[in-house]
């Protein structure tokens, strides 16, 4: 199975079944660990630094890019806000550094990396105390519908425990389907799905990209999902108009595999949305 960035994920697990496990609930894997400056931090912009070690206990310093980056970098409050997905800068020692918007609270970072060497892309986890008086948000309520300023974000599919399920989106703008998406990170949107309840990172990757000679620059991206198991999951969709990378976010509760006519009614897909207005040379 491959992850967000399309590639093999060798150490998730299987992607059928009910027992592939996310990644990122571990900060160590396959003698590789994430290994951040401090887990205590100040509230506002901060610069973080961090290292991803390697079995021998050092920093390791050569990387495989996957879509288009040696380190992918994300962070999320622990109630699934302040979602930030960004790409910190290595130094010749293997330090890599970034700044991140922090509010106070318990927060969870990830590092997707293919380190040289290795068979494969792991994500890598950690826990990360900001300091200050904390006010965790209740999960967003359900619509399908994601708003960021002038652009809306239709969801259409359901995910199934233990099973691959097909998701899209469309992008409008004012109304207007948008047509003219720009590739970021070699597709027309990224996706990250963390589950709700311990942040297990899911496996997902784009169903085509730019440049296939059938792939649309919108209005409809697709994805392929798995969700390992029963229950609730936040979604965040990143694309990229008019040179400015936005992040569409979704909650969205998994739906019975095989409907049983004495099954519950079944939920629908969930929203939020939260415009970060980064930009794509982050």
């Amino acid at each position: 199975m491959r992850n967000h960035s399309g590639h093999d994920q060798t150490d998730h697990g299987a992607h059928s079944g009910h027992d592939a496990q996310p990644g990122g609930l571990s900060v160590s894997r396959n003698g590789y660990t994430l290994v951040l400056d401090s887990t205590i931090l100040n509230s506002g912009v901060q610069p973080i630094s961090f290292r991803v070690t390697g079995p021998d206990g050092q920093a390791v310093t050569e990387f495989i890019p996957e879509h288009e980056k040696e380190l992918h970098f994300i962070a999320v409050r622990r109630d699934t806000a302040g979602f930030q997905h960004v790409h910190p800068v290595m130094d010749r020692k293997g330090t890599w550094s970034v700044e991140l918007s922090l509010d106070p609270g318990d927060w969870r970072f990830f590092t997707d990396v293919h380190p040289a060497g290795h068979d494969g892309t792991m994500t890598l986890g950690i826990d990360v105390a900001v300091a200050g008086p904390y006010d965790p948000r209740p999960l967003p309520e359900s619509t399908g519908i994601a708003r960021i300023g002038e652009y809306t974000v239709a969801l259409d599919g359901e995910v199934l425990p233990g099973e691959e399920s097909r998701l899209t989106l469309t992008v409008s703008r004012n109304g207007r389907p948008i047509t003219d998406l720009q590739p970021y990170l070699a597709a027309y949107g990224h996706l990250v799905a963390l589950r709700v309840g311990d942040l297990g990172y899911l496996h997902v990757h784009p169903e085509s990209e730019p440049g296939d000679g059938t792939t649309a620059p919108g209005p409809e991206i697709a994805f392929m999902v798995v969700a390992p198991t029963a229950g609730t999951y936040r979604l965040y969709l990143d694309f990229q108009h008019n040179d400015i990378v936005r992040t569409a976010e979704f909650t969205v509760r998994t739906t019975a595999a095989t409907p049983r006519s004495d099954a519950a009614p079944q939920a629908t897909p969930e929203h939020g949305s939260h415009h970060h207005g980064h930009h794509a040379h982050h």
